[in-house]
C-alpha cells in the first residue's frame, strides 16, 4: 500500500509528496520544491529508504529542491520525461522570469517512458504521458490505491496554465480527457498546487471539465 504526505512551501505554494510503500519503507520523492527540507528530515527522522527523485515536469516550483534532496541522497537516481530537459536545464532562466534566482540543480539520471511502469519497494506507480502545460509532463498513478499524483495537469476547480514556454491548451485538455477522467471517480488526485480531490468531483464541479463529462464533449 502507498501512503502519501505532502511537504508544501514557497511563494509558489508548491506540493512536494513522499510516496511510501507501507510494507518495505521504501519511498521516491515526487517534485521536491520548497518543501524539500521538510521531506528530507521526514525522511531522516522516519528511517525511510529514498529510492529515487520522481518529476512530474521540470517547472522551477517543482524542481528547485532536487538539489537539498540529493545533497543527503547523493545516489538517488532523477527521473524526468526527456521532453522537459531543456526546460529542467533552463531553471535559471525560468527564475529570471519571476525576478528570483535559484541554482541549477543537478543533472537528471534517469529517462520516464510512458506505459513503463516505476517500481518501488513493493509498490508501482503507472506512468502516464500527459502534456500541455509542460512538453514532458507526466502522471503517476496507483490503480490499486485508487491514487494519483498529477502535477500541474488538473486542480480542485481548476487546471494547469498554458502561458508558460511550451504551455498549449488544446494538448492539455487532450491529456486531461485521455489521462485523468478516463479513470475511477472515487481515485484520489494529489495535485501540484492545493489540496487533494477525486476524479468524479473535478468531473462534475470543476469549470474548465463540466463540458467534457465522460471525457468526450458534450
Amino acid at each position: 500500500m502507498v501512503q502519501i504526505r505532502t511537504f508544501t512551501g514557497g511563494g509558489f505554494g508548491e506540493n512536494a509528496y513522499l510516496a511510501i510503500c507501507e510494507s518495505t519503507r521504501a519511498c521516491v520523492a515526487v517534485d521536491p520544491g520548497s518543501g524539500a527540507s521538510s521531506l528530507v528530515r521526514a525522511v531522516e527522522s522516519e528511517d525511510l529508504d529514498l529510492l529515487a527523485i520522481l518529476l512530474t515536469h521540470a517547472h522551477l516550483d517543482h524542481i528547485e529542491g532536487v538539489a537539498e534532496v540529493r545533497a543527503t541522497q547523493p545516489d538517488a537516481p532523477i527521473w524526468l520525461h526527456p521532453d522537459d530537459l531543456g526546460l529542467y536545464r533552463g531553471v535559471q532562466r525560468q527564475a529570471a522570469m519571476f525576478g528570483l534566482s535559484v541554482d541549477p540543480q543537478p543533472e537528471p539520471t534517469d529517462e520516464f517512458v510512458p506505459g513503463e511502469p516505476f517500481h518501488f519497494g513493493e509498490c508501482v506507480f503507472d506512468v502516464a504521458f500527459a502534456p500541455g502545460h509542460a512538453p514532458g509532463h507526466v502522471i503517476f498513478v496507483s490503480q490499486p490505491d485508487s491514487i494519483a499524483l498529477v502535477g500541474d495537469v488538473v486542480f480542485q476547480s481548476s487546471i494547469g496554465r498554458t502561458d508558460l514556454p511550451g504551455g498549449d491548451f488544446q494538448t492539455l485538455m487532450a491529456s486531461i480527457r485521455r489521462e485523468i477522467l478516463s479513470l475511477p471517480d472515487e481515485m484520489t488526485l494529489y495535485p501540484g498546487h492545493g489540496p487533494p480531490t477525486t476524479v468524479g468531483q473535478e468531473r462534475m464541479t470543476n469549470p474548465f471539465l463540466v463540458p467534457h463529462y465522460g471525457g468526450e464533449l458534450v
